[in-house]
């Protein structure tokens, strides 16, 4: 049943301009820089740019003398993988490109880790391509995939292997309440086009648990097929969300809703009919009703929309891409909507940055949907950063966690340095980690954006990727529960 305006509008003149609508789930983070001039009253100033409260966080980042990983002093961190080091137990290299990643309970006190591998296009463009797993392989032509890393209790044994072979773009995706992980492939390539002999634009699953499972790999074609970034599941309702990163026009927000009887559970999505379920996109509307084209018309945060949905035409995208199958006016869109995280009862969402493409420019913005009341809330937003080769403002917000100690870490994909860094539900932000590894030159630095950030099962580890060349890193130290969380 749609949330109406009507309805909508009601809701928000009872409780006061909409912002009390996000429930127990306050303002979260004004980061520095932000676009919003005045934040709700329940939220702290924010600080600086590149200035933070001394009791917020774990201090200032220290160099590093090995020139990988900056990190707060008491900190330490120990590489997992690096491409063209560290092997699978087949004797291939690691593949390259780490991106979105997720952790589970294994043996004996190990941590295993899912990690998608970002690369597009033929196999033959790839020093380190995902290898071609008998038995594991989608299309051979394509050179993304997944592989499953176990970790040790104490850190002294990692092996690796392929979760999936021969699919494209592997970027984010999502674990699942039964175990699992969704990758996501973000292309269109269809069968005949980079060289694929498959269409492509799918979302997979992967189970880290049982290698036979991951055998004869198939494409949930339910979800939809278009330029999947990041996917989570409500434990409660069944729906899952699916973000799309992708331009002209900007992507869209999904939601998919399980045909009646179907029950969620390991492997259970392959069984689905490929129009199973109903797949929508969402359209949102502000306090008076109006119809919201674009997320980036939101300025302030605390700022909550309503949010309609809206069925897709045609999932698979046989001739039109799916977004491109909207009018002006049916749906909502943003540009580069990029990781999500479940999380206090809804899903937080990153939209990176919007430039031209978009109705206002921005460095960066994190949304939480609630399911219950079909809001939508602006948690964090990020001016435009004027300065991306100085170590302080933040921009591109990519990959996302929700850490046990209370607030967010992100991963940071922007312009210059590349941070990971913490939120907190007042309005402050702090540094966690720096990437020092330059790829670039003296004259011309560059800085591999952070990926994968995410917390082991008992919460006493970080691991976080460097996507360029290829390096999981596990990090440890004095965590504790930050202020104002």
């Amino acid at each position: 049943m749609p949330l109406s305006r009507r309805d909508f509008v009601q809701r928000t003149a009872i409780t006061g301009a909409g912002v009390a609508l996000a429930g127990a789930v306050d303002v979260l983070a004004t980061a520095p820089g932000a676009l919003a001039a005045d934040t709700p009253a329940t939220a702290a100033k924010p600080a600086a740019a590149g200035h933070h409260a001394p009791e917020l966080g774990y201090g200032p980042i220290v160099e590093d003398p090995k020139g990988l990983l900056g990190l707060p002093a008491g900190f330490s961190y120990r590489v997992i993988t690096r491409t063209g080091v560290t092997t699978l137990e087949t004797g291939e290299s690691t593949p390259s490109n780490h991106d979105g990643t997720a952790t589970f309970e294994g043996v004996r006190g190990a941590t295993l880790l899912v990690v998608n591998h970002e690369l597009k296009g033929k196999r033959a463009d790839w020093p380190h391509p995902v290898p071609l797993t008998e038995g594991l392989v989608y299309d051979p032509a394509a050179s993304g995939g997944c592989t499953v890393v176990e970790v040790a209790k104490h850190g002294g044994h990692v092996a690796e292997w392929v979760g999936i072979a021969g699919t494209s773009t592997n970027c984010a995706g999502g674990a699942t309440p039964w175990g699992t992980w969704l990758t996501c492939e973000e292309t269109e390539d269809k069968a005949g086009q980079n060289g694929m002999t498959k269409d492509h634009g799918y979302a997979f699953e992967v189970d880290p648990y049982n290698r036979r499972a991951n055998r004869d790999p198939k494409p949930i074609k339910a979800l939809g097929r278009y330029a999947h970034e990041a996917v989570v599941v409500d434990p409660k309702r069944g729906h899952l969300y699916l973000t799309e990163d992708a331009s002209g026009p900007n992507g869209l927000l999904y939601r998919w809703t399980p045909p009646a009887g179907f029950h969620h559970g390991r492997g259970h999505l392959d069984t689905l009919g490929d129009t199973a379920g109903v797949l929508q996109a969402f359209k949102c509307f502000d306090s008076g009703g109006k119809f919201v084209d674009d997320l980036s018309r939101a300025t302030k945060t605390g700022t909550v929309y309503g949010v309609d949905w809206v069925d897709v035409p045609d999932r698979d995208a046989k001739t039109v891409s799916v977004r491109k199958q909207f009018a002006a006016g049916e749906v909502t869109r943003a540009r580069k909507l990029e990781g999500m995280w479940w999380g206090d009862g809804g899903t937080y969402i990153v939209s990176s940055f919007a430039r031209d493409e978009s109705p206002v420019h921005h460095d960066g913005a994190v949304w939480f949907y609630d399911p219950k009341r079909r809001t939508l809330t602006l948690k964090v937003l990020l001016g435009v950063n004027a300065d991306p080769g100085a170590d302080g403002p933040l921009d591109g917000p990519d990959n996302i966690t929700v850490s046990p100690y209370g607030g967010l870490v992100i991963a940071e994909d922007g312009a210059g340095i590349q941070h990971l860094f913490g939120a907190v539900n007042d309005g402050r932000t702090y540094p966690i980690a720096r990437n020092e590894l330059n790829i670039g030159t003296d004259l011309e630095p560059e800085y591999s954006e952070f990926t994968g950030v995410t917390f082991s099962p008992d919460g006493h580890t970080l691991f976080a990727n460097i996507q360029d060349p290829g390096i999981m890193l596990a990090i440890t130290g004095p965590w504790r529960r930050q202020k104002h969380c």
